[in-house]
């Protein structure tokens, strides 16, 4: 059963998806344990981005005074595990070789946004998915990205390259873009960085409850 899960090449970005997610663990278990006023941070801007979104996780990291060194490798890492895990989750879930009931409604709710918007990228294909990841919409991003790839078909490898490639030139961007201006709120009031990650979640949060909304069966 696990030489079948991990045969694929889906199979193997898993494997590789859950090494990462443990040594990140560990790296926090250790941070918490020696340094625990320092990794708090760290620990926020990784649920905020899980949570919310790179926007919110990188405001808030900016905010807490952290630079480039810190939030844009970060943010990295943890998108890259989210793709690496559950792309590979949702794949094998429709071949029928692993069943988490657990995470049943999740797998189900990437599904439902990657065949919304499956249509609009399909007609444009690789580009189309670029620019699907790239822009910042409630249930657009990586993750819906890796599995609109899987839906129309692209290869597994250059699905994973096209949603990390422009993973990563976003994270680039809105890394310029948070940092500036949590440059200028900070001039304005030194809380007025955190009112902008506020501002954030918020916006995040009636974007989905309006998608439910949107989406409710009549």
């Amino acid at each position: 059963m696990h030489e079948t899960l991990f045969a694929s090449a889906e199979g193997r970005m898993l494997g590789v998806g859950l090494a990462l997610t443990g040594l990140m663990l560990l790296a926090f278990g250790i941070g918490w344990n020696l340094y625990p006023d320092s990794i708090l941070p760290y620990a926020i801007m990784t649920g905020l981005n899980l949570i919310i979104g790179r926007e919110a996780g990188m405001s808030f990291g900016y905010a807490s005074g952290l630079g480039h060194a810190q939030v844009v490798p970060l943010n990295i890492l943890i998108e890259s595990i989210q793709v690496l895990v559950v792309y590979p989750l949702f794949v094998q879930s429709t071949r029928q070789l692993i069943t988490l009931r657990t995470l049943q409604p999740f797998i189900t709710r990437m599904q439902h946004a990657a065949e919304t918007h499956g249509g609009t990228v399909r007609k444009f294909g690789i580009a189309g998915l670029f620019a699907f990841v790239f822009v910042p919409f409630w249930m657009t991003g990586a993750v819906v990205g890796a599995i609109i790839g899987f839906l129309i078909g692209l290869r597994p490898w250059v699905n994973l390259g096209v949603v990390l490639g422009s993973t990563y030139i976003a994270i680039g961007i809105w890394a310029l873009l948070m940092n500036e201006l949590n440059v200028w709120a900070a001039t304005v009031n030194q809380y007025a960085p955190y009112a902008l990650v506020l501002a954030i979640v918020i916006i995040a949060v009636v974007m989905h409850l309006l998608s439910r909304h949107h989406n409710r069966p009549v």
